[in-house]
């Protein structure tokens, strides 16, 4: 049995709001990602990504067929991933208003942390 390294926690509904939104062969590859991202060491940068310029923004990266996705998340407490939001990647660079979402996503989060 594979033990957990990390534990992953979704945050707000905007990641639930994409999942849900996609084809089952997509959710299956994600689950399989995330699922990667739990129990291996070194993840790697195929899947999992630091993006640049970003207060401790990465993305999950996803390829089914030639559909690209990407899902927004941090680490929060060491070992622990923080899902934000998730969008189907349609050009080579990562839209701007996407990572800001993700950066919102994110104070918001330490903002009800607070609470």
């Amino acid at each position: 049995m594979d033990s957990f390294i990390r534990t992953t926690y979704v945050y707000g509904d905007a990641f639930w709001d994409f999942y849900n939104a996609q084809t089952k062969p997509v959710q299956d590859k994600i689950d399989w990602i995330i699922g990667l991202i739990r129990t291996v060491r070194m993840v790697p940068e195929k899947f999992f990504k630091h993006l640049e310029g970003t207060d401790g923004i990465y993305e999950i990266r996803v390829k089914v067929g030639s559909d690209i996705y990407r899902i927004f998340c941090f680490f929060d407490k060491g070992q622990l991933i923080i899902l934000l939001n998730g969008f189907q990647k349609k050009s080579d660079k990562t839209p701007r208003q996407e990572i800001e979402r993700a950066e919102r996503l994110k104070k918001q989060y330490y903002e009800d942390q607070e609470k």
